[in-house]
């Protein structure tokens, strides 16, 4: 229950990282095109999941290959997108359903990592 509860304080960092830097780069950046749009929103996602795992105390490995994930969803997506196999919507969309198993994964390889490490002296 502990992990889940831990997947889901994840997913809301990332969200709250959109919902608040969001308008701030809609601000500054005004529009953008939906591929840069995308990056932009990753890096607000990432901004947002890298404050909470220093909270959390996670190490930099850690928040460094979670942060991956949030530009990796979109990445796999780009190329699809730039050749018209994919709309803007398709772009968005499959980002963010790649983006949750994605960040479970690298959740359970950190969780199993962490029961492997040899005990500090």
């Amino acid at each position: 229950m502990r992990f889940w509860l831990h997947y889901l304080e994840m997913i809301l960092a990332m969200v709250a990282g959109m919902l608040l830097l969001g308008p701030l780069a809609d601000l500054l950046f005004g529009d953008l095109r939906p591929d840069v749009d995308a990056l932009v929103m990753a890096t607000n996602m990432s901004i947002g999941m890298t404050v909470w795992m220093l909270i959390r105390r996670h190490s930099w490995r850690e928040i460094l290959e979670m942060d991956a994930v949030m530009y990796l969803a979109f990445a796999v997506l780009l190329v699809p997108y730039w050749t018209g196999l994919l709309d803007e919507h398709g772009l968005m969309i499959g980002g963010h359903v790649i983006m949750l198993p994605a960040m479970l994964l690298v959740m359970v390889v950190h969780q199993r990592r962490n029961r492997l490490a040899l005990p500090k002296s």
